[in-house]
């Protein structure tokens, strides 16, 4: 085993091309790196900043307010002595403010919240392995104050030398690291450091229409703010609510309960934050009780906190946690109901963040959102994975400039119609195939047959997917389509089919030389049909 690691960080030391995440929380930023050609991301650890591979607290101290040479940042500040912290005016729970207030954050810090956010970013470029070389640069955002902060993101860029920067919102991140597929509705709940925060949103993308896509800020090293026609892709809020309440409130909890007459110094309340991780592991029994020790330097003693899984649950729910939370969830999903979208409409329920360990919340959740599932992906990197399984770095992908649609039978309308298959703008070789249900229309049909038409577009553009991200330069307008000649293909229903059953389930997809293909199965006699090439796609 011991080998085997050397190894592995042997390799690690090679250089290295590809994506770097960075996704910016109140209490955590989380830093990950994903090479090209490899489908797996790493969480950088970036000492002496990060407290644990690919987290960094979102703490700042300013070099000018502190007359110091540099910033401090992260886990510096949390590694300074009780006395130490007291002279410096630590800037925290910035990240929330930026691109939603204009004045400077509560406390002794003069910082504005964009400010230390950019210094903060600064830090972790700077300190990012001399072995990595940056392609691109891939940041998250909140739904709420997207274009604020995409504006806010895009000066701080500015001073990083990467040829391209693209932007997520963060929660179509945290679907796509969830396994969400495009066009789901899905309530993202992030139990954060500061901030519980509920997001109940639909995705972009769906049948006949476009994958979510990371939005470029920057491409070929030119900056597109001004440039681009690119529509503001990111999730429709269908409901959304939040309180200032969070894991480090969990915290002065643990502390203010075992030792009620103590100041809540950092050193004891860091020794709660042990105790609360230790508790929330999966494996560990109820009644266990665990001991977590800090020094209280202002008298020299050690001190002890001890507590089990039960007692902490009881704690929390007796200072209105689950209460709160129980209000948070009602105000969302009532929100939801007003543009149509309740329960039983979500694909999934996604937990992030510290919180999202505790076995309290998921126990609570679980009985609360059915019928809809419950997804826990690693609740600290799962936002920074999912924003780079968007911009994948792993293949080139051109876009779509015509599309393809098939011709159905609409018995509604008693008349033939072009359901859309791909549709222009859209990026392949496709990551993942659109699935169809086809019928037979009439009485002992022998055969379903497959037309292609091609939507003809007005305008003109000049787009290109390079790595997976993409830059438009106009707008499509589609109109009539145009059947493809000579290029019909039949599949035979045996035993015949009769009108409004399904017979064929198929899957559409285009491969890497641009072709369609098709495959599927028979759903009466459960026969594999072989894939198939349907023809070049514009």
């Amino acid at each position: 085993m011991e080998n085997a690691i050397k190894e592995d960080q042997k390799s690690w030391n090679l250089q290295r091309v590809g994506t770097l995440a960075i996704d910016l929380g109140n209490s955590t930023t989380v830093v990950a790196f994903q090479e090209e050609k490899d489908i797996k991301p790493k969480l950088l650890n970036l000492p002496p900043i990060s407290r644990a591979p690919g987290e960094v607290p979102s703490l700042v101290v300013d070099a000018e307010e502190n007359a110091l040479n540099s910033p401090l940042v992260g886990q510096q500040i949390l590694n300074l002595e009780e006395k130490e912290k007291q002279n410096f005016n630590i800037c925290n729970d910035f990240k929330r403010w930026i691109g939603a207030n204009n004045s400077p954050l509560p406390g002794k810090s003069k910082l504005m919240p964009e400010k230390a956010g950019e210094i903060l970013i600064q830090q972790i470029w700077k300190r990012l392995p001399p072995q990595l070389t940056i392609k691109r640069l891939v940041l998250t955002a909140p739904v709420d104050t997207y274009r604020a902060y995409r504006t806010w993101l895009q000066k701080v860029c500015n001073s990083l030398l990467v040829d391209e920067v693209a932007l997520v919102d963060e929660p179509t991140a945290a679907a796509m690291g969830a396994g969400l597929p495009a066009g789901s509705k899905l309530l993202v709940i992030d139990i954060g450091g500061c901030t519980i925060d509920l997001s109940l949103v639909a995705l972009e993308g769906g049948e006949g229409r476009a994958e979510p896509i990371a939005q470029l800020l920057r491409f070929a090293g030119e900056d597109l703010e001004d440039k681009s026609t690119q529509v503001l892709r990111c999730a429709k809020v269908l409901g959304k609510s939040g309180l200032r309440l969070g894991g480090r409130d969990f915290d002065r909890w643990i502390a203010n309960h075992l030792y009620p007459n103590e100041p809540l110094h950092d050193s004891l309340l860091d020794a709660a934050e042990r105790l609360k991780c230790r508790l929330s592991q999966d494996d560990l029994k109820a009644t266990e009780i665990l001991e977590e020790a800090c020094e209280y330097s202002a008298k020299g003693i050690t001190q002890y906190l001890r507590l089990n899984r039960v007692q902490l649950e009881e704690l929390l729910i007796d200072r209105g946690f689950i209460k709160s939370l129980s209000k948070l969830l009602s105000q969302t999903l009532q929100l939801g109901e007003l543009n149509n979208c309740t329960l039983k409409d979500l694909h999934g329920v996604v937990l992030v963040g510290g919180g999202a360990r505790i076995p309290l919340v998921r126990r609570w959740l679980k009985g609360r959102i059915q019928p809809a599932p419950l997804l826990t992906p690693p609740p600290i990197e799962a936002v920074a994975k999912g924003a780079l399984s968007l911009t994948p770095g792993v293949t080139i992908r051109d876009v779509l400039q015509k599309g393809a649609s098939l011709r159905c039978w609409d018995k509604k309308s008693g008349k033939h119609i072009w359901h859309p298959l791909f549709i222009a703008g859209q990026p392949w070789p496709t990551t993942k195939g659109l699935e169809l249900i086809l019928s037979a229309s009439k009485e002992s049909q022998r055969e379903i047959e497959l037309l292609i038409g091609e939507p003809e577009a007005k305008g003109s553009h000049e787009v290109i997917y390079v790595n997976g991200i993409p830059t438009i330069k106009d707008i499509f307008i589609e109109s009539k389509v145009t059947a493809w000649e000579d290029r019909t293909l039949s599949f035979i229903l045996n035993p015949p089919g009769q009108p409004g059953e399904d017979c064929l389930r198929l899957k559409f997809t285009i491969n890497d030389a641009g072709k369609l293909e098709v495959e599927g199965l028979d759903m009466r006699t459960g026969e594999d049909l072989k894939k198939k090439t349907l023809g070049l796609v514009n």
